[in-house]
């Protein structure tokens, strides 16, 4: 059995080494092999490295927080340009509970407060079933911080989060950009010029996105072989009441 985490690449070598930290943290919570793939900017490909594998079954997991072309497009092509005849691609990492504790946790860590203004900042997309996961992300985050989230974009899509940030300027509150990007790079960049008082850090490897791509590979790995037995956290979503208590 092969296990492929797939994102999409970054000139930042601070990115490329934060996904391979990812897979090293996924890989010893598994005890099994992960290998990483790009579907942009740098290599290898998924095409390349299911090719090299066609002998061993496979599961894929797209390391996206949302659905859109890299992973209804790219990911599929690649899998049928490598003539792999036997793998799983599992869904998109987001939207998930799991991911909107891991957004909680950021807000926390960067100093956030109840009061504040925050923005939701996601890489954009033009594919309106992405646009409906982020939407859906925003919905989850702002109830469970009990505020209004804004979504905005460092891409595609509008508003831009510079955009975003000056428009909430008004109400005479600190803004905080919620970064629902997965490492290091030109968008995190970005984020981080938009003259926000406060910018989370990206989703990263933090513990709860390691549990979560985990879990994808072994729900996904237990179709077609059997799985020992492994304790991994199940994901809820954060209560209110359990997000207080954590800045108490």
């Amino acid at each position: 059995m092969s296990l492929l985490l797939v994102a999409h690449g970054t000139r930042k070598q601070r990115g490329v080494s934060l996904i391979g930290d990812l897979a090293a943290q996924v890989s010893c919570a598994l005890d099994r092999p992960v290998r990483v793939a790009f579907v942009d900017v740098l290599g290898p490909t998924p095409a390349e490295l299911l090719g090299a594998t066609r002998d061993q079954p496979t599961v894929l997991v797209p390391a996206f927080l949302a659905r859109g072309y890299h992973v209804t497009k790219d990911i599929p092509e690649h899998v049928a340009a490598s003539g792999h005849g036997d793998v799983i691609v599992t869904r998109a990492l987001g939207p998930d509970p799991q991911l909107v504790r891991v957004l909680v946790d950021r807000l926390i860590e960067s100093g956030w407060c109840p009061d504040d203004s925050v923005i939701l900042a996601a890489a954009g997309t033009s594919d309106p079933a992405a646009m409906h996961d982020l939407h859906t992300t925003a919905t989850w985050l702002s109830a469970t911080i009990g505020s209004r989230v804004e979504l905005a974009f460092a891409a595609t899509g509008e508003p831009r989060v510079h955009e975003a940030v000056a428009a909430l300027r008004g109400r005479g509150k600190r803004v905080v950009v919620a970064s629902y990007l997965l490492s290091e790079g030109l968008f995190q960049d970005r984020l981080r010029d938009s003259g926000a008082d406060l910018v989370t850090d990206p989703l990263g490897t933090h513990p709860g996105v390691t549990r979560l791509i985990a879990s994808r590979f072994q729900r996904a790995c237990a179709r077609l072989a059997p799985w020992p037995a492994q304790t991994l956290t199940t994901t809820s979503m954060p209560s209110r009441a359990a997000t207080r208590s954590s800045r108490s």
